[in-house]
């Protein structure tokens, strides 16, 4: 399971990184300014959720038998899909009802977070 977690975390690494590229330099000048910023918070949450993944492979290291790090690390995946991806799409179809898939992905992520939370209160 820890590699599993790692290696999602390298391929979202990298997947926010090559977005965030891809908007920087072939994106410019072709989505307006507010699609842009949109696409930009996409890959922004996209890396810090990279990263929650980072840390809970870190966390199935060293807690094995623990659910709960696997469990907020499927809920990040999940924000990752929903919240990114729902405002990648967003920004370049312009299609506005996918925004109301993007708060989904907030509260997988903010349920991630809190089910980390509830682990380090009571890491089993």
């Amino acid at each position: 399971m820890t590699q599993l977690f790692l290696v999602l975390a390298s391929l979202n690494g990298f997947l926010s990184v090559a977005l965030g590229a891809f908007a920087a330099h072939g994106l410019r000048g072709r989505l307006s300014a507010e699609l842009l910023s949109t696409f930009q918070t996409g890959v922004q949450y996209h890396m810090y959720h990279a990263l929650a993944l980072f840390g809970v492979g870190l966390l199935t290291l060293n807690y094995p038998a623990a659910s709960l790090p696997k469990v907020s690390g499927y809920l990040f995946l999940a924000g990752i899909l929903l919240f990114s991806g729902s405002l990648y799409l967003l920004s370049l179809t312009g299609v506005r009802w996918l925004g109301a898939i993007t708060p989904l992905g907030g509260l997988a992520f903010l349920a991630g977070w809190g089910t980390l939370a509830w682990f380090a209160l009571n890491p089993r």
